[in-house]
């Protein structure tokens, strides 16, 4: 099973829309969350999942049929539906130790829904128009390059851009051939964001650099403007909302950059290659360090890792983790000679033998003869 998402082509009236239904959404999870919080758990037994069942009962049969929340019947019954589901599955999550305590949704918070078919699957054509249940037909971005079955949608919100997203319950045939077999190491730096054993070399696109310098300068010029503070009381101005907006713009911006040079990175690796060594980087103790954490956390190196992961199932690779306190930089690939290896120097001069590389080959040449001990699967 795998996820499609495109972005709609929306007019103004369909964008209205699809705000109204997202603020349905974040209602009715925060009505739902305030009234769990005001329960007394103690008079009230049974599960989280039974006494969020029992909320969505009034809702259903009290709460929607106030005056005051007569606007709630213009709106599909979808949303509300998986929102209380949304909200069960928070506090499942929760108890099981796989996520922090539900909390409050805000309205500057991304805003997103999900509806979907009461009656079973759908079938979508091929083509620009997508018909999503109880919400319409809309117009697409992009046409759909086949026809596709599902039964859940959800749209969202990003930087002005509405996209609709669904799961397609088939798997991806792995390719029966890899263009090299061997073991290949990829060291992953600051400088050159991938290294391979072979010579490849994988560097950051130039475009990213700009986006983050742009997004700076727009916020140095906007430093003395009066944005609003919801503690204080003071309102966002109409020309703060609009800052606001190109900051959006502009942070999308960077990040689908990010995003595009990650997929594409990933998925010549998982083609190209049938086993993949890479080093099991400790992230967060990296970040710790001032001086490379922007960079650090900009290339993404948790993200890569997580991409390879579950690609090895579309394209038919491995990738094995070399264990975290192997000294790839340190070692010469000539030798086995261990030394002193400071982040200033970029090529590797062996004490040893006299033997110079570059730093990042000589670590990935490292990384692909690692002993079989040193190694384990990266899981999914």
């Amino acid at each position: 099973m795998y996820a499609i998402k495109v972005e709609l082509k929306l007019n103004n009236k369909e964008r209205t829309k699809m705000a109204q239904h997202a603020g349905f959404a974040r209602f009715v999870y925060n009505h739902g969350l305030y009234l769990m919080q005001q329960l007394d758990h103690k008079e009230y037994k049974g599960s989280s999942g039974k006494k969020i069942n029992e909320i969505k009962k009034i809702f259903t049969g009290f709460t929607k049929k106030q005056p005051e929340f007569e606007w709630i019947n213009k709106l599909s019954s979808r949303v509300y539906q998986n929102s209380f589901a949304s909200l069960k599955n928070a506090f499942t999550r929760w108890h099981k130790g796989l996520g922090k305590s539900p909390q409050f949704k805000r309205q500057k918070d991304q805003r997103s829904f999900t509806v979907d078919s009461s009656n079973g699957k759908v079938v979508l054509d091929t083509g620009k128009r997508i018909k999503i249940p109880t919400l319409g037909t809309f117009m697409l971005k992009e046409s759909l390059p086949c026809r596709y079955v599902t039964q859940t949608f959800t749209i969202s919100e990003t930087a002005g851009r509405w996209f609709v997203s669904f799961s397609v319950d088939a798997q991806k045939v792995p390719p029966l051939m890899h263009e090299v077999a061997e073991p290949v190491g990829v060291d992953l730096g600051v400088k050159c964001f991938a290294t391979c054993s072979d010579g490849s070399k994988y560097v950051a696109p130039q475009p990213y650099q700009k986006a983050k310098t742009k997004l700076g300068k727009q916020q140095w010029r906007n430093r003395n403007k009066v944005l609003g503070n919801h503690r204080l009381g003071v309102k966002a101005s109409n020309n703060a909302k609009k800052h606001y907006a190109k900051l959006a713009k502009i942070h999308a911006h960077v990040a689908n950059i990010r995003k595009d040079f990650l997929h594409k990175t990933t998925t010549e690796l998982a083609k190209k290659y049938a086993l993949l060594h890479i080093e099991d980087l400790n992230t967060s103790g990296m970040i710790a360090n001032h001086k490379l954490a922007s960079a650090i956390s900009d290339l993404g190196f948790y993200e890569f890792r997580r991409q390879l992961g579950y690609k090895q199932k579309h394209y038919g690779n491995q990738v094995m983790l070399v264990d975290r306190w192997y000294p790839s930089s340190k070692t010469c690939h000539n030798c086995a000679n261990v030394q002193p290896m400071p982040l200033s120097e970029r090529t590797y001069a062996c004490y040893h033998c006299g033997h110079v590389v570059d730093r990042d080959l000589n670590a990935a040449l490292n990384l692909a003869s690692v002993p079989i001990g040193k190694l384990k699967p990266l899981e999914p």
